[in-house]
């Protein structure tokens, strides 16, 4: 049998499970001063929601389950092998949120400020930052269209990011349906808009290159692909060169007026926030503000969302508008630990040697040292105690004694 986890999930040993545990109580924390309250939903999720739920390349990364007994033999017999499958892993949060928002809304305020911490499951082919079991960290606020509720989010997720010591920041926004607008006046229709997106999403990973042959692989209109890489290639395009196509009274172009002004004022140069019409975000149920939010230190994006005021729908009938933030759980996790972040304010930890009838005795003493420190209670090794001391140097003991020879604690 094999000791070592699936390709694509690891194995966390407890140092790494201590810095975990830290990043998602603070981050939680955060979210709870902010007002928003926890839910969680099964891993599990109807085949037919994951496959209508708009969620891009993602819907290719579906772990799909298999029908079991009786179904599965008829399904086979019958040779309906494309209905194989009725259930499957979620691939994010989303889906599962706007299920659980249709199925309990009588119950709820609205709108509803909810935040979801837990894991999710993508059939990716493993590789460093591409893993199949990964946490995400979400905020999102149900049934309303204000404007605020973006405002709210960027500004709740990046007090969350900076109370974990991620300062260095920069956020990036822009819109969906005001990227649909300029994609359109290059000439592109409608029924392309969801690929074309797709391929810009793909912008920092392919350069505009790449993104020009996968469109022209696509067959689209050879003039509308020259006019979109022609706007491309003069980055950042501003704002108000956007407006200058598509209208200055466009209701997207107020609503990123009005979120990036107030921002702006509201956080203190803390950090910047700006327009970039190449934000597009992978999935295919946003509808609206995309954002992103990126570190200036250690490169790349580490939290994004955007607005989805339709995925509810398809649930109810009835439009339902909703916004949400991801936190990056995992590239973030990763990029702690390269850099060797130590947690702040934690108790030290000692181990508390002792013989085999001596137990009793040294857990009274241990209880006695548990409100200034975290104490792990080791039986006395028969031999080779030097070498038991040397281990607990190594795996995140700052120290220790030995139950009646010293009472003094011998720190490393």
């Amino acid at each position: 049998m094999k000791t070592t986890p699936v390709k694509g999930t690891n194995d966390y040993l407890p140092e790494e499970v201590l810095l975990r545990d830290y990043l998602s109580d603070v981050i939680l924390d955060t979210y709870r001063s902010h007002g928003f309250e926890r839910i969680t939903t099964p891993i599990l999720e109807d085949a037919e929601n994951l496959d209508k739920s708009e969620g891009g390349e993602n819907l290719n990364l579906i772990f799909k389950i298999l029908k079991r007994g009786d179904k599965f033999q008829k399904a086979i017999t019958a040779g309906n092998f494309d209905s194989l499958s009725d259930l499957g892993l979620r691939y994010d949060l989303t889906l599962p949120l706007s299920r659980y928002f249709a199925n309990n809304r009588a119950g709820l305020i609205t709108p509803f400020k909810c935040i979801q911490m837990d894991k999710v499951y993508r059939a990716e082919r493993p590789q460093k930052g591409r893993l199949r079991e990964f946490v995400q960290c979400d905020i999102d606020i149900l049934g309303s269209s204000s404007v605020n509720c973006e405002i709210e989010l960027i500004n709740t997720t990046t007090k969350a990011l900076f109370n974990i010591g991620m300062e260095n920041i920069k956020v990036k926004i822009n819109d969906r349906s005001l990227l649909n607008d300029f994609l359109l006046k290059c000439g592109f229709s409608d029924e392309q808009l969801a690929s074309v997106c797709i391929s810009l999403d793909k912008l920092d990973k392919i350069g505009l290159d790449g993104v020009k042959d996968e469109l022209c692989s696509k067959e689209f209109d050879k003039e509308a692909i020259e006019k979109l890489c022609k706007t491309f290639s003069t980055l950042p395009v501003t704002l108000d060169a956007v407006k200058n196509i598509c209208g200055k009274d466009n209701e997207a172009v107020k609503r990123l007026e009005t979120i990036i002004s107030t921002i702006s004022g509201m956080v203190e140069n803390k950090f910047e926030i700006v327009y970039d019409i190449t934000l597009v975000r992978g999935q295919g149920y946003y509808t609206g503000t995309v954002f992103e939010i990126e570190s200036t230190e250690f490169k790349g994006a580490i939290a994004g969302g955007g607005r989805y005021d339709n995925l509810i729908g398809k649930f109810i009938n009835e439009q339902v508008p909703a916004v949400g933030f991801s936190i990056g759980f995992e590239r973030i996790f990763s990029i702690l630990t390269d850099n060797g972040f130590s947690i702040p304010d934690t108790k030290k930890r000692i181990a508390i040697i002792y013989a085999p009838d001596e137990f009793a005795d040294a857990n009274k003493k241990a209880d006695e040292l548990r409100d200034t420190y975290n104490v792990v209670m080791y039986e006395k090794p028969r031999k080779n105690l030097g070498k038991f001391i040397d281990k607990l140097e190594n795996k995140n003991c700052d120290g220790f004694f030995i139950y009646n020879q010293s009472d003094e604690i011998k720190f490393f």
